[in-house]
């Protein structure tokens, strides 16, 4: 970073968090002589410091912090600060200053908003002193750069997101673990039984058994036998996957010229016989039928 030090300033970073906008103004490392002073000034936006490495003092509005190397602090809107370099050792500082205003958007995930609500609460009221960057945060500005640096792919995204991530881990640093937030939970029925189907759907003219399904939902075939029930007592796996394969086989005979006898064992039926009791048991007429059905509707059209 020493080498290209306003590297990831030169981006114009802006993400929309929640019903907030986060606008990048600078990204940076400065270094500092030992001694160097930077006066008493506050800035309209946010600003993000953490000290890699090097010890010196922050003054913020009337007390004074010491600073070394693993520590971060804050200085939101309009707060006075002051900082120095040991006069023994020089210091160096990565900095991100940000702009924060409230958006309006259409759509939002709640659960997205509801974060973003709370941790810009958060930012507003971060006690006025250093603290350990115990969640790593500062790692987030090499990886930022590495990928900048290196035009990785997706390059831009991964800035924006690892933008994200030091304002979360900074407020982690001050928090004592108690959220108000939770993350949504998943019914794990019903997700079990939406990716069993989808998994059947996707494979279901090779030799598909309840123990297969289960291998990859990393369960038992007794619980999803279970699951399956839950969902729809009528319909347990085998009728499931004879009804997947049935529709497979009308999209066959409506979209191609196979003959029946093909279908049937693209689709996994045993033969032609077999596909003709299942698929007029269940449809009410024979495959011949179907296919003719269609094609007339379709001249007709």
């Amino acid at each position: 970073m020493f080498e290209k030090q306003d590297l990831l300033e030169r981006l114009d970073i802006q993400i929309d968090w929640g019903y907030y906008r986060i606008k990048v103004l600078r990204f940076h490392l400065i270094s500092f002589e030992p001694g160097h002073v930077i006066d008493f000034h506050n800035h309209a936006e946010y600003e993000f410091h953490f000290i890699p490495r090097g010890k010196g003092i922050v003054i913020l509005e009337d007390q004074t912090f010491a600073l070394s190397e693993g520590m971060f602090y804050l200085t939101g809107p309009g707060v006075v600060h002051y900082q120095a370099a040991s006069s023994e050792e020089a210091m160096d500082e990565l900095c991100l200053h940000v702009d924060i205003v409230p958006i309006e958007r259409n759509e939002c995930d709640p659960w997205e908003a509801a974060e973003a609500e709370e941790c810009m609460e958060k930012l507003r009221k971060l006690p006025r002193k250093p603290e350990q960057d115990r969640h790593g945060a500062m790692a987030c500005f090499l990886e930022a750069y590495q990928v900048c640096d290196g035009r990785y792919s997706g390059y831009y995204t991964s800035i924006r997101q690892l933008v994200l991530t030091i304002l979360m881990k900074a407020v982690r640093a001050y928090d004592a673990g108690v959220i108000t937030t939770e993350a949504p939970i998943r019914n794990m029925t019903a997700y079990r039984y939406q990716y069993a189907v989808q998994y059947m759907e996707a494979n279901s003219s090779s030799s598909l058994t309840l123990e297969n399904v289960a291998e990859k939902l990393n369960i038992s075939a007794r619980q999803l036998q279970r699951t399956f029930h839950q969902m729809d007592a009528q319909k347990p796996f085998s009728k499931l996957l004879e009804d997947i394969r049935l529709k497979s086989v009308c999209k066959r005979l409506e979209d191609t010229d196979l003959s029946i006898e093909q279908i049937a064992q693209s689709e996994g039926f045993a033969n032609a016989t077999y596909l003709h009791a299942v698929f007029r048991k269940k449809i009410g007429m024979t495959p011949a039928e179907y296919r003719k059905s269609k094609q007339f509707k379709a001249e007709t059209i």
